[in-house]
């Protein structure tokens, strides 16, 4: 009897458990397109995929979000477009790329706003106490896209065949930017002439001379393989690399509740988890870099020659509220205020 009964147990547990997604989302079948702008195993395609597996499990197979990886549904520009238009209905794209559409978030791209400690820790105070993400949304959902999250992938290195040392150095230097005309202007302030780039052209770029420098976070630098056609990789401190995962407005009111909530969820709970992920892989393609191509020399700008260029970058800021347009200047000051709050709740100095 008691055996029957352990088995009774046993198959009622197995039952709650494989059941336990199933009655939270009660909506239609839906079959979704996410388009990336990395290439398969980086960053954005790595989560996107992780997101794509939770919902499914979530909707017990209702929500299916196929992922596209970098190049598949056409370039970084195009797979905006398209998540606006609704041909697919989630991109995860970066904060330089979405600002052909939202300009306002070109705000992410003001250099040397962020500490250089704990950014993931900041960006997940600020998704879930502050007053900058609802306004992010407000500027998104003008131009039919919600953001979801933020989330970090690495400081932004710059990669050159010349090294960098100072300010002086990047006199003249034709430097590929992702496309933003903020990102333009903090370049241009350090004298360097910025040239955006479509990502796929970049190794081909360097290789012809047509550029002689460009700013990428670790993982792609080793990725793309920009390091073989590059000599000197430098660390200004100065600019987080920040996606952000985005929905169609249209498909995603369309969704219950409950699915909207989970999607949020999903992302603002992997910020801290998916900054860590990405701390360790930029570490390990830092070594396999230099593995790859031991004379390639890695370096981080002294604290006073970042101090150079941080008073050039703090130039820029006014020029911000005349290119990211209506709402900017409420956008600037409640992220700056953000960042603040968050490092003090944070104990940050």
């Amino acid at each position: 009897m008691k055996k029957i009964l352990s088995v009774l147990v046993i198959l009622v547990l197995m039952f709650y458990v494989g059941n336990a997604f199933a009655g939270n989302y009660t909506g239609k079948a839906v079959k979704a397109k996410l388009a990336s702008e990395e290439i398969k195993g980086d960053f954005m395609t790595v989560w996107a995929d992780n997101f794509s597996a939770h919902m499914k499990k979530w909707s017990d197979g209702k929500i299916d979000i196929n992922v596209y990886p970098y190049g598949t549904l056409g370039a970084t520009g195009d797979i905006n477009e398209l998540a606006q238009m609704g041909v697919v209905q989630f991109v995860f794209s970066d904060y330089a790329w979405i600002s052909s559409f939202v300009p306002q978030a070109q705000v992410l791209a003001l250099n040397y706003l962020f500490p250089t400690e704990k950014v993931p820790e900041i960006l997940d105070w600020m998704v879930k106490n502050g007053k900058f993400m609802p306004l992010l949304e407000k500027a998104f959902r003008k131009n039919d896209l919600v953001p979801l999250a933020i989330m970090f992938e690495g400081w932004q290195w710059l990669t050159s065949k010349k090294e960098i040392k100072s300010l002086a150095d990047l006199k003249g230097l034709k430097l590929r930017l992702m496309s933003s005309k903020l990102l333009v202007e903090d370049y241009k302030a350090y004298g360097a002439a910025p040239t955006p780039m479509s990502y796929g052209e970049v190794y081909s770029g360097l290789q012809m001379g047509l550029i002689d420098a460009q700013v990428n976070p670790l993982f792609a630098i080793y990725s793309m393989k920009f390091y073989e056609v590059q000599n000197f990789c430098t660390q200004l401190k100065s600019e987080p690399f920040l996606g952000i995962p985005t929905v169609n407005a249209a498909f995603f009111d369309g969704l219950t509740k409950e699915a909207q909530q989970e999607m949020r969820k999903f992302w603002i709970d992997s910020i801290i988890p998916a900054g860590k992920w990405i701390d360790e892989r930029n570490a390990s393609d830092k070594e396999k870099m230099k593995k790859a191509k031991p004379e390639m020399k890695f370096n981080v700008l002294d604290d006073a020659t970042i101090a150079t260029f941080k008073a050039k970058a703090e130039t820029v800021y006014p020029q911000y509220t005349k290119i990211g347009g209506e709402g900017s200047q409420e956008m600037l000051d409640a992220l700056l205020k953000d960042i603040q709050d968050a490092k003090k709740a944070l104990g940050i100095k």
